[in-house]
């Protein structure tokens, strides 16, 4: 678990999976589908302005009615979205993000974006660091 973020993110797919900000929800959602993950980030250039994810979808889209053939993912993403640095190890993250209500974390190197972390990947990842240390 004192392994950082960086050597979760070597073990997993390597793509960065984006959106424009001017993209619409159906066209975030369908590279979410086509991907098989449950948020994308909203890059302009180089810089991170947001997250869009699968909860976003359900509450700034479907319950407001909005269609998402129209809106854009700007409208209805998450703004400056916590970020952890590459360098964090993984217990730092569970110790800093527990309690806190979030599946992805954007990871910056030297304020670069290099990849996401979800939940999913930090419990994977100290599931088969728990079946390391036992055998």
């Amino acid at each position: 678990m004192n392994n950082p973020i960086s050597a979760l993110l070597d073990l997993k797919e390597s793509a960065i999976h984006t959106v424009p900000p001017h993209a619409t929800v159906f066209e975030a959602v369908q590279k979410m589908v086509a991907a098989r993950i449950g948020a994308v980030l909203v890059v302009e250039g180089e810089s991170l302005v947001g997250i869009f994810s699968e909860r976003d979808v359900l509450v700034r889209v479907v319950s407001l009615h909005r269609d998402p053939l129209t809106t854009p993912v700007a409208h209805v993403m998450t703004i400056d979205p916590v970020t952890i640095d590459a360098s964090t190890t993984v217990e730092e993250v569970l110790d800093q993000h527990s309690g806190k209500e979030f599946r992805h974390l954007p990871v910056l190197e030297d304020g670069r974006l290099v990849g996401m972390v979800s939940v999913r990947d930090i419990l994977r990842w100290v599931a088969q660091s728990s079946n390391t240390r036992v055998e």
